[in-house]
């Protein structure tokens, strides 16, 4: 998908939206990031594994090799627009018991347990299933 192309979609969702619900947007096919590298290389006026390597590196800790957003949970309907669709599930958290979740994370990650952010995540998150061996990983953000 390309730029104006997502800009147009949320646009489209703007404009459907009444107030406070949660758009799909279809971003349509999947593509393999070989094919993507190859192509910027091309277009780039250079030839792929002649002027320009591609190195795999592996899936890191913590990587996913698919996104997964629909879910067991969740419902989603047909919206005027194709390729938006409107999400109607239950959120698990709301109001005071979602604030105070906020809360606790704030207050670990000012306290620096790492670990422990995971294990509240994994708890708040359906199918999060995040992973403490990439932890260091998170420094980065600190």
């Amino acid at each position: 998908m390309t730029i104006p192309e997502a800009v147009h979609l949320v646009l489209q969702a703007a404009a459907i939206g009444k107030g406070g619900e949660t758009f799909f947007l279809n971003m349509g096919e999947q593509i393999k990031i070989i094919d993507l590298a190859e192509d910027l290389i091309r277009l780039s006026g250079l030839e792929p594994g002649k002027d320009i390597e591609i190195a795999f590196t592996g899936v890191r800790d913590g990587e996913k090799l698919s996104e997964d957003l629909w879910n067991e949970r969740r419902h989603f309907e047909k919206t005027s627009h194709p390729d938006i669709f409107s999400e109607n599930g239950e959120d698990i958290l709301h109001g005071n018991e979602l604030q105070a979740a906020v809360d606790q994370l704030v207050e670990l990650a000012n306290q620096g347990k790492r670990e422990e952010i995971i294990d509240q995540l994994n708890l708040l998150i359906p199918n999060a299933a995040l992973s403490k061996v990439g932890i260091n990983d998170l420094t980065k953000i600190s």
